[in-house]
């Protein structure tokens, strides 16, 4: 691999996150969605990123004055009217290769990110996934190691349920429980959530604020669109350079603007969002 001549340190853990965001301009804060980064041959999901095109996807970033960063960070720097050249990195389902693969690339090109982990499968697999391949996922120590590189780590639910076709107690168990038991593993806050397969409907958005989360993250939450439903964009093995141009120019065209200061979604609203 040929290296980035912006070898800057990583940063330190993002701080807090706030839900007021400029009033002046629409938001629409370009957030990268990733899962697995692994060599890989079998991938029925779309989910693995190998480590050669996720450093080449960095670099492309950073030649182009951009920067990674985890959500939080992303959005307590937008808040305060900066960040116009950060991009939020997330990587969903807490794999284990997630510290053995991409810290290191993220590290290196100066970059952070948040891990969306499942505390109901520390050490486990990807269960849920029917065609596989199996992968292992972060235990208690993978966590804090990507604390300790100063990664951010987030909720994805206990299980990686769908949120929309769950009952009270286990929508509850799934945001609420997540976060207090995640907590208890970080010694820290937890702010962020991320909504299994990116469904949502106003019920599930509506437990995640319950829950105490200072934002979330969705893929294409159409009218839901609010700080606690952010869209995301899909990143594969198959973006090169041209596509992720493609989809940088795009986004503001595809996903809609937040809107401005903390708000819910309306009432009734539809269940929305697709993938992984």
């Amino acid at each position: 691999m040929s290296a980035d001549p912006a070898h800057a340190p990583a940063p330190a853990a993002p701080g807090t996150a706030t839900a007021s965001l400029p009033r002046h301009r629409p938001v629409r804060p370009w957030v990268l969605m990733y899962h697995s980064v692994a060599r890989h041959t079998e991938d029925p999901y779309d989910i693995t990123v190998s480590p050669g095109r996720l450093d080449r996807q960095l670099r492309w970033l950073r030649r182009r004055g951009l920067r990674g960063v985890g959500v939080a960070e992303l959005l307590r720097e937008r808040a305060a009217g900066r960040g116009a050249r950060l991009v939020g990195l997330t990587f969903d389902d807490g794999y284990a290769d997630f510290i053995e693969e991409a810290v290191p690339l993220l590290r290196h090109h100066g970059c952070t990110a948040t891990v969306f982990v499942l505390p109901g499968r520390l050490g486990g697999t990807n269960a849920w996934d029917p065609q596989g391949p199996r992968k292992p996922l972060l235990t208690e120590a993978g966590i804090r190691a990507a604390l300790g590189a100063g990664m951010e780590i987030g909720s994805h639910g206990m299980l990686h349920l769908d949120l929309t076709g769950t009952d009270d107690d286990t929508l509850r168990r799934e945001t609420e429980g997540s976060r207090l038991l995640l907590e208890e593993v970080t010694g820290r806050s937890v702010r962020g959530f991320c909504y299994p397969y990116g469904t949502i409907d106003h019920r599930a958005v509506g437990a995640v604020r319950a829950a105490g989360y200072e934002y979330a993250c969705a893929i294409d939450p159409g009218p839901l669109t609010s700080v606690h439903a952010l869209p995301r964009v899909h990143v594969g093995e198959s973006d090169d350079s041209l596509r992720l141009h493609a989809k940088r120019l795009l986004h503001p065209l595809r996903r809609r603007a937040l809107p401005s200061g903390p708000t819910a979604p309306a009432a009734g609203a539809p269940r929305t969002g697709a993938g992984r």
